[in-house]
């Protein structure tokens, strides 16, 4: 009976052209359910990615995009805003982004730029901020029938849009831009809004006020600023307003309470980004998963222990080995993921 079984499994599989598939594709008794889509559900543990962490493909689309999540395995995602605008017919952007990430990385990194680079990141800057002005009013009246549109393909993919992260909730954006971003991330499927914490206790208690008016967590990005109290006023002001916590940025910030942080806080922890970097002792670096100081095994099995709900979110931050590329890393940050999950 098990030997038929396998055989009806492996001709179905062959009849579809899939029995060179990749791993999270096989041996799903439910075949025709999870046909053909990823799953990166490990253990009970909802395993993620930022799609920043494809920000050196070539390709910055939607469908590109979802091209790269679905071939990492991935069923979960936090969706930077580029993709999903740019499906909903936002104007293009005439600053090269992946040339002022570059330089602003070099610079938060504590590395020197030279004056050429210092001149282009502040045209890039400009241009940028010239861009901003005219995406702000291009939101203004943008319809939301698009974001319903590349939900719908992504979730017919397998992949579930968790997280949403436009440059729509910055100190300066009205109003009318906030609420925006949080329909676009309703419409989405989204849970939350991310963006980088604003240091000013003015701007989350607005952006928790808002997100309770249009149903939406805020989930604050924290750097080496991190701290165990980083968050408390946020958290305070507004029961919408939640941790987009990560753990990397905590190690590198010479934390040694994050499992005390993540007890505490675990209810209010929308999203997780996680990373392997170092210790200040151990020179701050961005490793490949394994090689770092964060103890990424530790977070992943307190998850499924504990059943907390929040997603890991891989942020690929490291830099990319000569023959490699962002896909092929973010798989082999999935695999860390399986193997470590016990």
């Amino acid at each position: 009976m098990e030997n038929r079984r396998k055989f009806l499994i492996k001709s179905a599989l062959g009849a579809a052209g899939l029995i060179a598939t990749p791993a999270w594709v096989q041996g799903a008794p439910a075949i025709i359910k999870s046909f053909n889509k990823p799953n990166s559900v490990i253990n009970g543990v909802k395993v993620g990615c930022i799609t920043y962490s494809f920000r050196s493909m070539p390709d910055q689309s939607a469908e590109a995009t979802l091209k790269y999540v679905t071939e990492a395995g991935l069923s979960a995602i936090e969706l930077m805003g580029e993709p999903a605008e740019s499906f909903a017919g936002m104007p293009k952007n005439p600053a090269n982004m992946r040339e002022m990430y570059g330089l602003f990385m070099k610079q938060r990194d504590g590395k020197e730029l030279t004056t050429d680079e210092k001149k282009k990141l502040a045209d890039l800057r400009a241009q940028n901020d010239a861009y901003a002005k005219e995406v702000g009013k291009w939101r203004t009246r943008a319809g939301l029938e698009p974001f319903e549109k590349l939900r719908k393909m992504y979730n017919d993919a397998g992949v579930e849009i968790y997280a949403f992260k436009p440059s729509a909730f910055g100190i300066n954006a009205t109003d009318a831009e906030i609420a925006y971003g949080m329909k676009a991330a309703k419409a989405l499927g989204a849970s939350h809004v991310t963006l980088e914490h604003p240091s000013n206790d003015a701007h989350t208690l607005r952006l928790g006020k808002l997100g309770q008016k249009y149903g939406m967590s805020v989930g604050y990005h924290g750097h080496e600023q991190e701290t165990f109290t980083f968050w408390d006023t946020a958290l305070k002001q507004s029961k919408m307003n939640g941790l987009n916590l990560d753990a990397g940025h905590y190690i590198a910030a010479g934390n040694t309470d994050l499992m005390a942080l993540i007890e505490k806080h675990h209810g209010r922890i929308l999203s997780m980004h996680t990373k392997d970097r170092t210790t200040p002792a151990n020179g701050k670096g961005n490793l490949a998963w394994g090689e770092g100081d964060t103890p990424i095994p530790e977070l992943l099995n307190t998850m499924k222990n504990k059943k907390y709900k929040f997603p890991a979110t891989i942020e690929l931050e490291y830099q990319i080995p000569e023959g490699s590329n962002a896909v092929k890393e973010v798989q082999r940050c999935v695999e860390f993921c399986r193997n470590a999950i016990k």
